[in-house]
Formats: C-alpha cells, structure tokens, sequence
C-alpha cells in the first residue's frame, strides 16, 4: 500500500482557468446587480423628491396664506389660502398615541412567543400575529368605523370623568368618539402586528449562550431578558417601532374612514375632529382641481420630509447604541 505525505493529503487540486474564469464572471456580475440596485433606490428616491418639490413649489408660490401656521384649507379660492397646522398637528398626535399604546403591548408579545410561551402555542400564535399584518387597510377602518367608534363612547366618558383634569382627556363636545384619540388606537391595532413581528425575530437572535449563563448564576426569567434579551434586541425592538411608525404617519383609508375631520388644532384629544396628511389628500384630491392638487402634493412634500426625518432619527439612535446590537454580540 503506497504511503502518502502530509504535503499530498493538503494540496488542493488545481483550478482550471475556465472555472476561475467564471467564478470573476459571477462575481462582476453579482456585484454588478448590487450597485445597480443600490443606485435604482436612490434615483427613484431622488426622481420622488424632485417630482414633490417641483409640484410643491408651484403651489406654495401663490398661497396668500403661511403654509406652515395656516388652520384652513382652501386651495380652490381665489386668492388660494392653505396651511399645514392642523394636518401636522393631528398627524403626529395619532401618531404618538398608535405608538404609545402599540410598542409596549407589542413588546410584550414578542417576549411571550419567544421566551414563555410552549412551542404548541407559540407558532399558532405567531402565525396569527404575521396573518393581522396582512389585513386592507379599508378592513381595519369598517371595523373601527362601525365598532371602535361606538364602543368607545364608554371609555370616552371614564376619561373625561377622571383625568378631564389633565385638559388632554377633557371632553368638551358632545358626539361619537371620532376624534384623534380613536385614530390613534385604531392605528395601534394596525402596527401592532409589524412591531410585534420584528422584535420577536430579533429576541429569537439572542445568543443561547447568554442565557444559559445568566440562568447559571440564578438569574429568574424576568432578570435574564431585563439584562440578556432586552439589551441585545434593543436596536431591533427600535428597527420595529420606526417601521411601525412610517405605516402610522401614511395611513389613509383606515383614518379617512373614521376619522370626523375639522381644520382646527383642538388639545382635547377627545373631542371629534382635527386631520392628518394622507386623510387630507384622500378626502380632497379627487374634487381638487390642478392647482388644488398641487397644495396637496406640497403636503405630500411634508409627510415625505417627515418621515426620512423619522428614519434618520431611528438610525442615530441605533448607531448611539451600538454596542447593545446583535451585531456586537
């Protein structure tokens, strides 16, 4: 039997130029497509903000009204008067109160599929989650139009009884709860399911390793995600929450549908009316005429400003927490 040399059993068989040859092929290729689709995203980014910005200018040259302070709407006047005040106003509020209620109760979720719950129920469970966030729109804004609205009347009038102090839940208007405060959890039950579905991949990433560890130093399951699971998905659970959020900013037809609309800045969240961006466009933009949806593309312009600003916020904070990511585990 032939013997055979350490330096026999590690040299690799040569490669044929044709093979190498291909293989840079791929590679150029690949890394073609990469940069293609890379430079795709900024041109149709570019060519959104360009179109925006040309329409908008247009419009905003001939308000006689300050279109950032302005609470009326009436771009078909002439002189034509609009503003943005309520429509900002109203947008963020729904906003900050979808994300208020949606990202702790999300949170929560995520942690019970991923850490508490057994494996029977959890994929059931999962998969339920995954099924909500693919539910219409218009879906969502029948069902809160035709119950949420009316089974808030209740919850209305326990606000209005016991925090009407803090002025924020003081119901001053006597009607249907229409009102930014509906808005705002019917937007929470619509990213619930997106925020939810994000963290619980991202607490699933939590290395085995720091777990084990922390459970053999007698850590309790709460202490091991207070000081495992949570520091580690904290960008992610951040990710979830500005993905959430953009889907809040743009609703449309869900807060079209329930929402009273009203071109005032009212602080009683309670109270039925106020605006958004996107129910303004839908409400407005058949009936508008040329120079009307013009106005209404600068609002466009603003929600557009809105949201990068939003995004580039989330991205400051993760990279400010660096060192809690996955990617530094």
């Amino acid at each position: 039997m032939a013997s055979t040399t350490p330096t026999q059993i590690d040299q690799a068989p040569p490669v044929s130029k044709s093979a190498r040859s291909t293989g840079r092929a791929g590679d150029k290729i690949f890394a073609g497509l990469s940069k293609g689709s890379g430079i795709l995203l900024l041109v149709i980014m570019a060519s959104i903000a360009i179109f925006l910005t040309y329409r908008a200018s247009i419009a905003l040259s001939k308000n006689e009204g300050n279109f950032l302070t302005t609470f009326d709407w009436n771009a078909s006047a002439n002189p034509p008067v609009f503003g943005i005040a309520v429509l900002l106003f109203g947008t963020i509020v729904s906003s900050i109160i979808a994300m208020a209620i949606a990202v702790p109760i999300a949170v929560g979720i995520a942690l019970f599929i991923s850490h508490y719950a057994p494996r029977k129920l959890a994929a059931p469970l999962a998969y339920v989650v995954d099924l909500l966030a693919a539910v219409p729109s218009i879906i969502y804004g029948i069902w809160g139009a035709l119950f949420l609205v009316p089974q808030l009347a209740g919850l209305n009038l326990w606000l209005d009884e016991y925090l009407g102090w803090t002025y924020v839940f003081d119901k001053t208007q006597v009607g249907v709860a229409r009102s930014l405060f509906t808005v705002g959890i019917l937007l929470a039950i619509m990213i619930l399911p997106i925020v939810t579905s994000v963290s619980r991949e991202v607490f699933l990433q939590v290395p085995r390793m720091n777990e084990e560890a922390a459970l053999a130093l007698g850590a309790t399951r709460w202490e091991v995600i207070r000081m495992s699971v949570l520091p580690f998905g904290r960008s992610g659970v951040i990710s979830a929450s500005m993905l959430g959020l953009g889907r809040a900013l743009g609703e449309t037809m869900a807060v079209a549908t329930v929402l009273s609309p009203s071109f005032l800045i009212n602080g009683h969240i309670l109270d039925p009316g106020g605006g958004t961006f996107a129910q303004n466009i839908a409400a407005k933009f058949d009936e508008a005429n040329e120079f009307g949806r013009d106005a209404l593309i600068a609002s466009g312009l603003v929600l557009f400003l809105l949201t990068l600003l939003v995004n580039g916020a989330a991205r400051l904070i993760i990279a400010r927490r660096k060192d809690f990511s996955g990617a530094n585990a």
